[in-house]
């Protein structure tokens, strides 16, 4: 049994889900933001909660994936490539660190709308940039082909 290969097929399924929540949670934040009252429904809470637990199970797959499992980010690590290398740096450097910081915003917009009866456009500007980061981050290419 390859656990390496358990938690990387585990981390790419998440990846699909956690792709169809931020859809989700960006139409329920912008429709939230933009509608007539601006009140914080039942919707846009689900989708924050779920979108940051989600996160969150991904981010902890990531990390053992990548400081336990990983032959390359050994190698990368060993053979001083891991910033001189685009592909390596991209995998091992900025694709966990955007996903973090991702996390960290999901978890303060999640205790915002928790909290609050409407939303401000601080939560929503927070959402974007979780959002964005989460796009920066995504391995588009290796998911979907190029």
């Amino acid at each position: 049994m390859d656990f390496y290969k358990i938690f990387l097929s585990a981390h790419k399924g998440f990846g699909y889900l956690e792709l169809l929540l931020v859809s989700l949670f960006i139409i329920a934040l912008l429709t939230t933001m933009f509608g007539f009252s601006g009140k914080v429904n039942k919707f846009l809470k689900k989708t924050t909660l779920f979108t940051m637990i989600f996160f969150h199970v991904q981010f902890l797959i990531g990390i053992c994936l990548l400081f336990i499992f990983s032959p390359g980010f050994k190698a990368a690590l060993d053979g001083g490539t891991l910033m001189k290398d685009p592909y390596s740096r991209q995998t091992f450097v900025e694709h966990p660190f955007s996903m973090l910081v991702a996390a960290v915003l999901m978890t303060i917009i999640n205790k915002k709308v928790k909290s609050n009866d409407t939303i401000s456009l601080g939560i929503v500007i927070m959402g974007l940039i979780a959002a964005g980061l989460f796009a920066f981050a995504f391995p588009w290419t290796r998911v979907f082909g190029a």
